[in-house]
């Protein structure tokens, strides 16, 4: 009964392996461009070989990936045509008129996935109501389709006018293709995101016919590849929201899985929530190219309907929308592999990144630009020596070179002041990050703990939490992987968002009753393409509401319960309390109505136990060791403790300055702060309360 979890990030890949009455082990290794799959391959033939596990005996493959989000950042995705409605040609091209940097001269927006050239337009027309107004002309059609054919295309995306309520001609248009041109790919917007707003439709269905035909490649080389192995489990991947699909389902509706690797990440700390006793959690997780924050409210991650891809200076607004459910994260560019440069007699970091190619200055591939993870070498927190358990060795001189040569010198200050200065400058722009997702969300950070993880994280954390007034850090057992070890906690999940604009009163009932109906009819399909038939199911509804006349709507969580004359009095009262929660006031006698309706269906498994009390403890005296290490609070660099993590004794506490290092990750305790070892191997730190 063994179960591995893989990760691939920008830097790194990480793997985790369960084996049942065991240990988990962890293994990381660097990612490979620009082929992913062999990096993972690498990894898992290494991890095999660590556990001596026979490929008959693992249960499930479960993967997080970056190739759909790096097909379109890249843009090396398929060669795309998009068939609008007549007059709607240039709405991918024209977007949203409003703008995320309003004093930018200079404003640029991100490339299209499709340019101009590559947009058909058909005489066609449904109203918001889904009356066919305008018939399709068939003759059109196939002349549009003849083109298409002409141009070398590959993959095609429809998206019509209010195709959300009335989907039967962008099904023609797909029907006709497959009868005339097999060989093309065909997304169309209502089976990928049937909501209104035209642009955000229009831009999810693009991108998803854009990364099909590379993710479903990807997938299909991986799979080949596992099988050859004798590895005869099925491969499932995670989504954006949080849950496994099966590849055949990630091979159709590949932009479901463009956030798959941080959402693995905040499963974790909801489940290691649950195993602290604690349900208030922000999640901080930074790897090699990017920083992402998130919430857990009540034990549950925070579920956000539409996000961004590919946004410029990682500004909130300036990236390509998608409309579908994900685990609500706030990325910035900030990571271990963050450039550091001095420009104007100031430091900066990121949001370039140095990436695993040639990587930081410090890894001795080619990079000879500073970055993050060179600073935290050159202040004493890496050990070059030991860095991933010693399979890598550091550069140190040449990394102090970099430092002292391209920021120190030009500063005028000691190269510890300009490591420092470069690790500062990253902390800060993620404490803003870090204020964004907790008090302009209306979440106090002082009643929540911080989870931190990725390879960088724990290195940052507790200097973050001093900042904001966080008084618990958790560094989890495996924190350096700790996406692959959300991958092992995860269940299935598959979810369906559509739109149904209507007054939230009495009557409204009947109308929820048939959407709701509609809805789980849907899902049913999904859950039999997952085989789930027999097993326990949850499900879980949400409606986005707003007060009528307001552009916007907010996301009101729903129970599953019977509809009926009191259900419409319920809703109503829900997003009076949703709305005062998330502004501070609420209008009790305005008029409420709904605009969206979200459905997930999750099939429960026994995967949460994982990892629960199965940390080995050592039961020898520690050997005392330390290292000179550059704090601020002491002006230089001073020698401190250091501290191995799998050396540490069950009910051991220890106090800062110290440095814990592990296979995947080190930390850092600052001092005045606690820090002890949890029965599940998870590192608690209680920071100072006058810090």
């Amino acid at each position: 009964m063994v179960r591995i979890g893989f990760d691939i990030g920008g830097t790194f890949t990480d793997l985790a392996i369960a084996i049942e009455g065991k240990p988990l082990v962890f293994h990381k290794v660097p990612s490979t461009s620009p082929d992913p799959a062999q990096g993972v391959l690498h990894g898992l033939d290494d991890l095999l070989a660590r556990t001596s596990v026979n490929a008959e005996d693992i249960r499930s493959m479960l993967h997080a990936t970056t190739v759909a989000t790096n097909a379109i950042l890249e843009r090396k995705g398929a060669k795309t045509a998009h068939v609008a409605s007549e007059g709607f040609r240039d709405i991918i091209i024209i977007g949203r008129q409003k703008r995320y940097a309003i004093f930018d001269l200079y404003l640029k927006k991100p490339k299209p996935l499709v340019e101009r050239k590559d947009v058909f337009e058909v005489s066609e027309r449904c109203d918001h109501h889904g009356e066919v107004l305008q018939p399709l002309d068939m003759n059109e059609i196939d002349h549009v389709i003849s083109q298409i054919v002409k141009g070398g295309y590959e993959s095609v995306s429809v998206t019509l006018m209010h195709a959300y309520v009335n989907a039967s001609h962008e099904r023609a248009i797909q029907a006709r293709i497959h009868e005339l041109a097999p060989h093309l790919s065909v997304t169309i917007s209502s089976d990928v995101s049937p909501r209104y707003r035209e642009y955000e439709r229009s831009s999810t269905t693009v991108a998803n016919a854009y990364v099909r035909p590379p993710v479903k490649g990807y997938l299909n080389r991986l799979e080949t590849a596992i099988k050859e192995r004798d590895i005869d489990s099925e491969l499932s991947i995670m989504q954006s929201n949080g849950g496994l699909v099966s590849a055949d389902l990630a091979r159709d509706f590949p932009v479901r899985i463009v956030e798959s690797g941080p959402a693995a990440g905040v499963l974790m700390c909801a489940e290691l929530g649950r195993e602290l006793g604690v349900d208030q959690i922000l999640t901080f997780d930074m790897g090699g190219t990017t920083a992402k924050l998130g919430a857990i409210d009540g034990g549950r991650p925070a579920i956000s309907s539409t996000f961004e891809v590919d946004m410029v200076g990682f500004l909130r607004g300036s990236g390509l929308p998608l409309n579908i459910s994900s685990i609500e994260l706030l990325e910035i560019g900030a990571g271990g592999g963050s450039i550091a440069s001095v420009d104007m007699g100031l430091i900066k970091v990121g949001p370039q990144s140095a990436g695993a190619v040639p990587g930081p200055i410090c890894y001795g591939k080619g990079g000879d630009k500073p970055t993050v993870t060179d600073a935290n070498v050159v202040l004493g927190y890496i050990d070059p020596d030991n860095f991933n358990a010693g399979a890598l060795k550091l550069d140190y001189d040449s990394t102090v070179k970099g430092v002292t040569e391209q920021i120190a010198q030009p500063l005028g200050i000691s190269v510890g002041h300009a490591a420092w200065g470069i690790h500062a400058m990253v902390n800060s722009g993620m404490e803003r990050a870090l204020r964004i997702v907790s008090i302009e969300r209306g979440r106090d950070p002082r009643a929540y703990c911080m989870v931190a993880f990725g390879g960088a994280g724990p290195l940052h954390a507790a200097r973050l939490a001093r900042q904001v007034g966080i008084k618990k850090v958790v560094i989890p057992n495996g924190a350096g992987v700790g996406s692959a070890v959300g991958l092992l906690q995860a269940n299935p999940k598959v979810d369906v968002s559509i739109t149904r604009i209507a007054p939230v009163e009495p009557g409204y009932q009947e109308e929820v009753a048939a959407v709701l109906a509609g809805m789980r009819e849907q899902l049913q399909i999904d859950l039999q393409r997952l085989r789930a038939e027999g097993q326990e199911i949850t499900w879980s509804i949400a409606a986005y509401m707003r007060y009528k006349g307001q552009g916007h709507e907010i996301r009101v969580e729903l129970e599953d319960k019977e509809i009926n004359d009191e259900y419409v009095a319920y809703m109503v009262e829900a997003f009076h309390q949703t709305y005062e929660k998330s502004y501070g006031y609420s209008e009790p006698d305005s008029p409420v109505e709904a605009t969206e309706w979200y459905m997930a269906a999750e099939i429960l498994t026994d995967n949460h136990v994982v990892g629960r009390g199965n940390f080995e403890f050592s039961d020898k005296e520690r050997a005392h060791k330390t290292r000179k290490a550059y704090f601020p609070e002491f002006g230089e660099y001073r020698d401190i403790e250091i501290v191995v993590r799998t050396e540490i004794r069950k009910g051991e506490v220890f106090s800062g300055p110290a440095v814990i290092e592990e296979r995947e990750a080190t930390t850092v305790i600052l001092d005045g702060d606690r820090a002890y070892v949890s029965d599940g191997g998870h590192l608690v730190i209680d920071i100072d309360k006058e810090s």
